[in-house]
């Protein structure tokens, strides 16, 4: 196995986050739920893509790259983390964004015209066509530039997940399950791979908060970063654990998710997001009450961020 170390990485998260109990929480699910803080990885207002962007603008920096190109939704948690992580290290981002969701001056995109970042917008439903148009503009700049697929969800980004979970097998804490947000697949890839190496008594869960085939999404990530990290096993969608929360669509509130998002902030002071950490933790309650998980079990909550989308979605959370 190659060692993490041998790749290429620019520290930005402040490491370890912690794992907390959720006290009330697992009273309340007859199972001991802990959480981890990715919230409180120390850039923008935190979260699980500051890991993969450690590895991917330490890529873009060693090709000599001057411009980052990422997309994602008007409300792009990872593209807002994207611009805050580029400017730090003194690159030009340029988010090319999904003309979906809420694109007037608040959440993500707030914090995006704070850092003068430059976002556009496309209307389309196709990634392929956002992939063309940063071509065009990059090449139109006659500057060295590298792209980032949506969420940073790569054989390189998903790096910073298998040494996510390095970092929790370090701490010698036993669980039985990881579960995690699932929106483009490089995060549970990253917890399943990292699993699977640090962790083999622990299953990785994929909670959907869209509808893509992520069994195939996932295994293929997974799969490209097992030939990166040199392994002598191959993943296969034996190893892809996933639970569907997508429920009316992606970046449509579901009735599950407010509910998760009130069961968080009324028992634990945390806030939880109706896009992908809402739906996620409604995954873990909905999997705890079906009795996947015994009562002394021990069940890890990826607590994946995303604060900025909250102030720009007006939504009734009843």
């Amino acid at each position: 196995m190659k060692s993490l170390q041998e790749f290429p990485r620019i520290p930005l998260a402040v490491l370890p986050t912690p794992i907390q109990k959720l006290e009330n929480i697992s009273r309340l699910l007859g199972t001991n739920v802990w959480i981890k803080r990715d919230d409180l990885t120390g850039i923008g207002l935190g979260g699980n893509k500051v890991r993969k962007l450690e590895f991917l603008l330490a890529d873009a920096k060693r090709q000599g790259a001057e411009i980052v190109f990422t997309t994602g939704g008007a409300q792009s948690n990872h593209a807002m983390l994207t611009a805050a992580c580029a400017k730090k290290l003194g690159m030009t981002p340029i988010l090319i964004l999904k003309k979906r969701g809420v694109t007037e001056r608040k959440g993500n995109q707030l914090l995006e015209y704070l850092m003068d970042t430059d976002a556009r917008f496309m209307d389309t439903d196709s990634y392929d066509d956002i992939y063309t148009e940063m071509d065009r503009v990059g090449q139109a700049s006659g500057k060295k530039y590298y792209k980032i697929p949506c969420g940073g969800s790569n054989a390189i980004g998903a790096l910073g997940y298998v040494n996510c979970m390095k970092e929790i097998a370090d701490t010698s804490m036993h669980f039985d399950y990881i579960c995690c947000a699932e929106g483009s697949g490089g995060t549970h890839a990253g917890v399943a791979l990292g699993a699977k190496l640090f962790m083999p008594k622990t299953q990785g869960v994929g909670l959907m908060v869209d509808s893509d085939p992520f069994e195939i999404i996932t295994t293929r990530i997974m799969q490209e970063t097992a030939k990166l990290l040199e392994l002598d096993f191959v993943p296969t969608e034996s190893d892809v654990h996933l639970v569907n929360m997508c429920g009316p669509g992606y970046a449509i509130p579901s009735p599950e998710g407010n509910a998760a998002i009130r069961m968080m902030a009324a028992n634990e002071g945390l806030f939880l997001d109706p896009v992908y950490t809402g739906k996620a933790f409604a995954g873990l309650i909905k999997l705890a009450r079906e009795g996947k998980f015994k009562s002394d079990d021990n069940v890890l909550y990826l607590y994946s961020g995303g604060a900025g989308g909250l102030f720009a979605i007006d939504v009734d959370l009843g």
